[in-house]
């Protein structure tokens, strides 16, 4: 395995694949590099002398500015470079996108639900969700009634934990040691042998703490992102629960699902303040969505082209490996979708920060640049104004792990956007309606991303970790990839593909994207089951349009 990797031809920086201690000699392209202190696996040090002012070059873009003089063989950190991000502008570019050989997956198909108006789902679920944070507690008593009587138990395929041992040995007096040693037992396991709709994968409950008390805009967003998530082609219908008084009013809601072209999907809304008890109201709930279970479960897999596969990529808890190996393995994964006539999503709009110019010389016509050039600089100037800043996007988990600056990590963050041409830009909530590379304004929060993205009509999520997330969504099957084999073998219940090998150089990122597509399509098919599905990691947050880095 060889110990340090220079990413582009033009780099003046070297990433450290193992650690290496001060006093190593470093070959590199017939140089001699002596590193001058211990940098970690995962860091990058910079492979000339370098002075104040000099630009940091790394993916072949300048990602930070020198603030002091850095020798030939001392990392890069926080202390001796910032964040630097080149100015911006439209200009005409005529490359053409050379795609990807797609011959062995022209005639593939998976096994989708065909929905009204062309759209095809990966999945079949019923939502039960509400306009407000008020009837969260309804809902939750609603999931007791619906999830284990039907088959729908969550956690279905994980053994559940016992802690009457726990129990037993507190009763007894036992030592806080004794307790914290103790063997937890296993209560077995439901295997939705018993599931009443077998054609309906799941009742996916919903809670959020929106929908009145905040700004009008974000419950009018609300109503958007939920009027998207019945329209998703995962959804085969939904009952909505509304108090009556809120902000996030039903008539918005209902404006936006005819807007997404899903007025059509079974439906019933409900309003508490118009029944005489809270047990009336629910005794209702549950026998609406009842019925439309029996509606949706008629509904069954069915041959549908790799075309309709609308995917969401996404990068959370990453690492200094994340863009050298699973964030690019998922942008040929992407680039073959868009070759097979699918779209995908990119979004995580603070993690572009500083790749705007290689974006935007990929749109296909000056409109769709304009648009995301404006989406960019309203956003920034928002963080601005809430005393942050893109610059101030990297958590400390991503520094500690070697991404020292915002354009580093974003750098490697759009690598899963694949080299495709940028054929649209969705402001949040906007359906994808386009062929092609989508690139949707959402946070950089991973929830509130993958929130957005399904709620923009993502089918399938492909999500890269280098330190290890556990997040998901409800409506769509998300695809967990490491960036590096430790964390897979660390944590192996939440990942489902591990790309290390690329770091090792075992494996090339096309093998690796390859890879992905042929488990997305077991999994769009109903024959795979994703970790974040078995672990019923069934996260949403909807973005306040307020800032969230």
């Amino acid at each position: 395995m060889q110990n340090v990797l220079k990413v582009h031809p033009d780099d003046n920086v070297l990433v450290a694949l193992q650690d290496l201690k001060a006093g190593e000699i470093i070959s590199w392209s017939g140089q001699n590099v002596n590193i001058t202190q211990d940098i970690a696996a995962k860091h990058k040090f910079v492979g000339r002398d370098l002075h104040t002012g000099d630009i940091i070059i790394m993916y072949g873009s300048g990602i930070g500015k020198a603030i002091e003089d850095i020798a030939c063989g001392q990392a890069i950190t926080t202390r001796n470079i910032v964040h630097y991000a080149q100015d911006v502008a439209y200009q005409e570019v005529s490359e053409t996108w050379i795609a990807p050989d797609i011959a062995k997956w022209k005639d593939k198909t998976f096994l989708g639900y065909h929905r009204h108006g062309g759209s095809v789902g990966t999945a079949n679920y019923w939502l039960v969700i509400p306009l407000v944070f008020c009837e969260n507690r309804n809902i939750e008593v609603i999931r007791e009634v619906l999830e284990k009587e039907l088959g729908y138990d969550r956690n279905y395929s994980k053994s559940k934990l016992n802690i009457q041992p726990l129990i037993d040995l507190y009763q007894g007096g036992a030592p806080v040691s004794e307790i914290d040693n103790a063997l937890l037992e296993q209560s077995g396991i439901n295997d939705h042998k018993n599931k009443v709709f077998p054609h309906v994968d799941g009742i996916k409950f919903l809670t959020h703490d929106a929908g009145c008390g905040g700004s009008r805009r974000d419950a009018e967003a609300l109503c958007a992102l939920l009027a998207g998530y019945i329209a998703n082609p995962n959804v085969a219908g939904a009952t909505v629960l509304s108090l009556g008084c809120q902000n996030a009013e039903v008539r918005n809601l209902e404006l936006y699902l005819q807007k997404y072209g899903a007025d059509n999907k079974p439906l019933y809304i409900l309003g508490q303040q118009q029944y005489n008890s809270e047990t009336n109201f629910i005794e209702e709930v549950v026998k609406k969505t009842f019925r439309g279970l029996i509606e949706a479960d008629k509904t069954h897999r069915t041959l549908a082209p790799l075309s309709k596969l609308v995917i969401g990529v996404e990068c959370g808890g990453s690492d200094g490996f994340s863009g050298i190996s699973a964030n690019p393995s998922i942008g040929y994964a992407s680039d073959l979708v868009v070759a097979l006539g699918g779209k995908v999503l990119l979004s995580e709009f603070p993690e572009l920060h500083g790749v705007e110019q290689e974006l935007i010389n990929r749109c296909v016509s000056k409109k769709v640049a304009e648009k995301f050039l404006g989406l960019m600089k309203t956003y920034g100037r928002l963080a601005l104004e809430s005393g942050a800043g893109f610059e101030a996007n990297p958590s400390p988990g991503n520094i500690k792990d070697g991404l020292i600056t915002d354009a580093m990590k974003s750098a490697g963050a759009a690598r899963k956007g694949g080299t495709s041409p940028v054929t649209a830009v969705l402001d949040y909530t906007e359906q994808a309606t386009t062929q092609g590379l989508n690139l949707l304004c959402t946070p950089g929060n991973d929830v509130e991303s993958t929130t957005a993205l399904a709620g923009s009509g993502a089918n399938m999520i492909l999500f890269s970790t280098g330190l290890g997330t556990p997040t998901g969504n409800p409506v769509a099957p998300t695809i967990k990839i490491s960036s590096n084999s430790v964390l897979f073998e660390r944590m192996p219940d939440i990942i489902d593909i591990d790309t290390g090998s690329i770091v090792t150089g075992t494996d090339t990122i096309e093998q690796k994207g390859e890879e992905i597509l042929e488990y997305l399509i077991e999994v769009a098919s109903g024959r795979a089951t994703t970790r974040a599905m078995q672990l019923s990691q069934d996260d949403f947050i909807p973005w306040k349009r307020g800032i969230s880095l």
